[in-house]
């Protein structure tokens, strides 16, 4: 009996821990002024057209998931930009990008009404970025051409086509990865789809959204 209850109190502990992620409310920022795409936000599933256009949708975090180590979602894409170099500023299209921020613990207070610009503009930001598409090797960690230098990375998990996955990555590990450590805490989430350079189209879904 005292195994049954130990077993169960720990799957329970488990599944506190993991925290689903509602896209209702975040908010759409455009990065052309006259581009962007239509999202359709609805609970734990955002949907994505893109049509020759580029902007991203963001929100801030829990704070109970400010501790993030790792993160998973599903994905799918039924319509898909060509495949592009995502070292290329201005020319570095994507089906999908899924950001985490993270920032010192002591600048979070700071940061409680910064909007994605002014975060993104930080030294002391860093970005993850996970790609679905360009040409670039899986899991290969590419400096940003965007921002400022050394704060943002992007990781390509599957190249530029058609199809469904599902996703887990390690947070705290990529970081190290990127960074060489592990800095702060999350502060904020975006997702992105860019198809004005190649003048596409991206037809495209993100569920299942969980913080760990």
């Amino acid at each position: 009996m005292f195994r049954t209850l130990t077993i169960a109190a720990t799957l329970l502990a488990t599944s506190a821990s993991a925290q689903a992620i509602s896209f209702n409310n975040w908010t759409e920022q455009r990065l052309k002024v006259l581009s962007s795409n239509d999202y359709s936000q609805s609970g734990g599933t955002l949907g994505i057209v893109s049509d020759n256009t580029v902007s991203l949708l963001w929100t801030r975090v829990p704070d109970q998931t400010r501790g993030a180590t790792s993160a998973s979602w599903s994905w799918s894409v039924s319509e898909s930009v060509p495949p592009t170099d995502l070292s290329r500023k201005g020319g570095d299209d994507r089906n999908i990008a899924v950001y985490f921020l993270f920032a010192p613990e002591t600048a979070v207070a700071e940061l409680a009404g910064a909007d994605i610009r002014a975060l993104l503009g930080r030294r002391d930001v860093r970005i993850l970025q996970y790609v679905w598409g360009g040409n670039n090797a899986v899991g290969s960690v590419i400096p940003s051409p965007y921002g400022e230098p050394g704060t943002g990375v992007t990781i390509p998990l599957r190249q530029a086509d058609t199809g469904q996955m599902n996703v887990s990555v390690n947070l705290t590990g990529d970081l190290n990865r990127a960074f060489g450590s592990a800095p702060g805490a999350l502060v904020g989430m975006a997702v992105s789809a860019d198809s004005d350079d190649t003048q596409s189209m991206i037809r495209a879904q993100v569920s299942g959204l969980t913080l760990r």
